[in-house]
């Protein structure tokens, strides 16, 4: 039963890498950042790995892991923005996009009881475009490459991503709240 717990640790593990991630970015420290940050980064591929593999699936996995993104993106995006390596913009849209799933998964539960939300596959796209992305800013800071075009390309697939992961799940959503009002009309 241990061993069940290992995706939760790496879980963990992620949310503790996120002050230190940021304490290197505000005090100039790119090449720390990239290292600190890919690990993160390969850690969320890790922790879904060993779940899926391996039949590691916890309550408490569900919750963590998508915290651990959230907190972990939010806090590096903020603080990119803040040294003016990111655009402001972009960072509120990011962050709208939570709020808005949040937000309407709240107004659900509110209205119909429990909502199982399942990640799609437009939102583990848009993890990884942003996950890349700020692999690329940080490596431009560390070691000058790769060039402005690849950040910009990057940048422009986390804002196509982020509004297509958005609508995904303000449609789906939306339509699963308005089955669930016509059965209880009917009900």
């Amino acid at each position: 039963m241990l061993l069940r717990q290992i995706p939760n640790a790496i879980c963990l593990a992620r949310l503790a890498l996120v002050v230190p991630i940021a304490w290197t970015l505000v005090h100039d420290d790119p090449a720390a950042t990239l290292w600190l940050f890919a690990a993160a980064a390969v850690s969320d591929g890790a922790d879904g790995f060993l779940a899926k593999r391996f039949g590691w699936q916890t309550d408490l996995g569900a919750f963590l892991d998508p915290l651990a993104d959230k907190v972990l993106l939010v806090t590096v995006f903020v603080t990119l923005s803040w040294l003016e390596l990111v655009p402001m913009w972009l960072v509120l849209l990011a962050v709208g996009r939570d709020v808005v799933i949040v937000t309407g998964a709240s107004a659900y539960r509110f209205a119909f009881g429990s909502l199982k939300i399942v990640p799609k596959i437009s939102s583990k796209i848009n993890t990884a475009c942003q996950l890349s992305f700020v692999l690329v800013v940080i490596c431009r800071q560390a070691f000058s490459l790769p060039p402005l075009w690849v950040e910009t390309l990057f940048g422009a697939a986390v804002l196509v991503m982020t509004v297509i992961s958005g609508l995904d799940y303000v449609i789906t959503y939306s339509l699963r709240a308005r089955a669930a009002q016509q059965t209880r009309r009917m009900g």
